[in-house]
């Protein structure tokens, strides 16, 4: 019998029959969502925006995990300037929002941007790096860091954004204090934005004038927290009402590039015994009666 090729044979027929009710009982189910994708177009990024730089970081340079509920790692997020917040010697912070247009999620981050001129004017820089680790004697970072190339101010940027780094990852893990460090690039950190009761950037302790029940417990947790630091054998070393901040009613410390090992440092003891001295003054003229060298020797005492 000749075969018509327009003609099935039975076999093409149940074939053919079988894959038109297979592709019916697929089109009568609802798919499997694990399968779904939702693919939606993100805009372009308008003056001021960038893409989330949280893709591109190493993982040593995410914060600890785990990671809170607020922290958005979205590669389609988009990172948005909304100004500055502080500005300072060695590094400007600025207020970034990074949001997920795809989830409709959004936070409001501090950046923390060193600036590379500006360590020029750092003072007591030796002192707070004797005992660190520094980029090898000789190398092309350290002979451009002596130089003051532009590549060596980079350089000097990065090593202080590193150190701080370090240290908020270090104290938030110790249960310290801090805000939450989001990631570092390069010379810009991003971190938790502390805020008070109303959700505002929270005051430096200098810009408050807390009660006497509320400066009373700001000094308890402040001395909490120089102990704190001692217990790591760590000093903030710059420490003053200006680099603490009040969120509500509860004391943060900010600015820790210049953090020293106590007893690794040789002007560790006499930096905490300046920040004890520091921050007794300032609560000591608003009426708490407070000793700074107390302070000092109950801090040494409980840290040796």
């Amino acid at each position: 019998m000749t075969h018509h090729p327009e003609t099935p044979s039975s076999a093409e027929f149940a074939h053919e029959s079988g894959t038109s009710r297979m592709a019916g009982a697929f089109a009568t189910e609802s798919p499997d969502r694990r399968f779904v994708f939702d693919y939606r177009q993100v805009g372009d990024l308008e003056p001021g925006q960038r893409w989330s730089t949280w893709g591109s970081c190493e993982p040593l340079s995410r914060g600890p995990q785990p990671w809170p509920d607020w922290i958005i790692t979205d590669d389609a997020a988009i990172d948005t300037e909304l100004g500055v917040l502080k500005t300072g010697k060695e590094a400007d912070v600025f207020l970034l929002e990074r949001a997920a247009p795809l989830d409709e999620r959004a936070v409001v981050l501090a950046a923390k941007r060193y600036r590379d001129s500006a360590h020029r004017s750092f003072h007591r820089t030796t002192d707070y790096t004797d005992g660190r680790k520094l980029p090898r004697k000789g190398g092309r970072e350290a002979r451009a860091m002596a130089k003051g190339t532009s590549f060596g101010k980079s350089a000097a940027a990065g090593m202080w954004a590193r150190a701080e780094w370090e240290s908020l990852v270090r104290f938030h893990r110790a249960g310290l204090p801090v805000p939450y460090p989001v990631q570092i690039d390069g010379t810009e950190i991003l971190m938790e934005l502390v805020t008070d009761a109303e959700g505002m950037p929270a005051p430096r302790l200098a810009a408050t004038r807390p009660d006497p029940d509320l400066l009373q417990s700001l000094w308890i947790q402040l001395s909490d927290a120089i102990a704190g630091l001692a217990g790591l054998s760590c000093v903030h070393g710059d420490l003053s009402a200006y680099n603490l901040l009040v969120a509500g009613e509860q004391l943060v410390l900010i600015d820790l590039p210049q953090t020293v090992d106590l007893f690794g440092n040789p002007h560790g003891m006499d930096m905490l015994q300046r920040d004890c001295l520091n921050v007794a003054t300032w609560f000591r003229a608003r009426g708490l009666d407070v000793d700074g060298e107390e302070l000092f020797g109950e801090v040494v005492a409980r840290a040796l």
